[in-house]
């Protein structure tokens, strides 16, 4: 009896080492494996790095002036960030920011090994540390004067010429990450050790959020996903509408004060998901424009939700709905490339040609739009806007080359620009009234 209990063992033992990396807990020389490593080298080998040429007419490129000096409210100061959209409903209003004269933090950390790619990894911010990862996977946690507290990575030498794109959620002291690969997996927030990992084998194309104990995200195939904060087991999944067109952004997810979810798929649909049971409490599609190419090419901006609202820019356009039935409230010929930003009855849009848009947030009129780019020297104009937030009544808008463009949210209008370095991809932050820019070559900018 004991020389089979023995046996037993051994056999267990010889297939945990042969099989499993004792490291990282991931799976790397089964045929299953290195089939999908060789198909991921042979897929990302085909990508080319393009950018967006505006030629449609349904592409918003007028100016309005503002009539009326907006009223902004004071800002609020926020002392972390801790997921993507900064909160469950991706609200982020009018941020405390003392300014951007200073730049305290200038710091390469990590590496930048796939240039043709953009890095698309969200920052994070807990107790004054930052955190983010680089296109190898490499997840950092630095202080905020740029000394590093702990790094971590969990892939394997097979995936080491695999570009990742990694998206982080923070949760009671733990953070949560979903990759392009199919991994999704937590580590400590302080100590960085691995507490679990799952193979997915479907690349995770959306946001993380994490709620009452519960990981959301959605595949590329459309699988919207909840999965367990303790060991990363599935609650439920929901299989919407599969798409020949994987979006080019990240699919937006946000959470309702009552828990549900509401999100996109990269068919343009919009769904309310109950996030007890997976149940679809409505679904509604986002195409309405009516364009030859309208199913062509699809993009998402965040999705904001806003009581019992919900507003969201896709394609060329900007919907409202109301989320307890799913009806269209309104929707503008005016897109976002970043998360709306709401304060009082206004919407701030700032779109990727440029134009830096406002919006009346309970009808969708236009009040006022500027072209920012043509405030560069002609020779820089031809770019795209990465990202944007409100900082003290001010929009600060990225753009892909590296400036930073600051106008009135008051005025509408433009008032100055500097240039802060190289390319940038990745949503800026503003956390303790500090400005955070992440570059693709993995240099971290702090500004107040």
């Amino acid at each position: 009896m004991s020389r089979i209990f023995f046996f037993f063992i051994f056999c267990i033992l010889f297939l945990t080492n042969c099989s499993l990396d004792r490291k990282t807990g991931i799976w790397t020389d089964s045929k299953e494996e290195q089939k999908r490593i060789a198909e991921l080298k042979e897929k990302q080998s085909k990508i080319i790095g393009t950018d967006k040429i505006y030629s449609s007419e349904n592409t918003y490129s007028k100016e309005l002036t503002l009539k009326n000096v907006i009223s902004i409210q004071a800002p609020k100061k926020n002392s972390s960030w801790i997921m993507p959209g900064l909160n469950h409903q991706n609200y982020l209003g009018n941020l405390s920011l003392s300014g951007v004269d200073n730049i305290f933090l200038k710091k390469k950390i990590g590496k930048n090994k796939f240039s043709k790619f953009n890095n698309i990894s969200n920052i994070l911010s807990y107790n004054e540390n930052i955190i983010f990862s680089d296109d190898n996977g490499t997840i950092f946690n630095i202080r905020k004067n740029g000394q590093l507290v702990w790094k971590k990575n969990i892939y394997g030498k097979n995936y080491k010429n695999i570009y990742k794109a990694l998206v982080l959620s923070i949760y009671k002291k733990t953070i949560y990450i979903a990759d392009n690969i199919g991994f999704i997996y937590s580590i400590d927030l302080l100590t960085g050790e691995l507490i679990w990992v799952k193979d997915h084998s479907i690349s995770i194309k959306s946001s993380i959020k994490v709620f009452n104990n519960k990981i959301v995200v959605i595949d590329q195939d459309n699988k919207i996903l909840c999965l367990n904060t303790k060991d990363g087991t599935r609650f439920w999944d929901v299989l919407s509408i599969s798409s020949f067109i994987k979006s080019q952004t990240l699919l937006p997810i946000a959470i309702s004060d009552l828990g549900n979810i509401i999100t996109i798929n990269s068919s343009g649909d919009i769904f309310k998901i109950d996030m007890s049971t997976g149940d679809i409490l409505w679904s509604a599609n986002t195409s309405v424009s009516d364009y030859a190419d309208a199913s062509d090419f699809f993009k998402s901006s965040n999705l904001v939700i806003d009581k019992n609202k919900a507003f969201v820019s896709t394609g060329s356009y900007t919907i409202s709905y109301n989320i307890d039935d799913g009806t269209i409230n309104w929707e503008t010929l005016a897109n976002s490339i970043g998360t709306p930003v709401i304060v009082n009855n206004n919407i701030f849009l700032v779109s990727e040609n440029g134009y830096f848009i406002i919006l009346n947030k309970n009808t969708g009129e236009i009040k006022s739009s500027v072209n920012l780019l043509k405030n560069l020297k002609k020779k820089k104009q031809n770019t795209q806007i990465v990202s944007f937030i409100m900082g003290s009544g001010k929009i600060y808008s990225i753009t892909k080359n590296g400036f930073l463009i600051i106008s009135s949210a008051s005025t509408g209008k433009y008032e100055f620009h500097i240039k802060v370095g190289e390319t940038v991809s990745a949503p800026m932050i503003i956390n303790n009234s500090e400005l955070y820019i992440l570059t693709e070559r993995s240099k971290i900018l702090g500004f107040n």
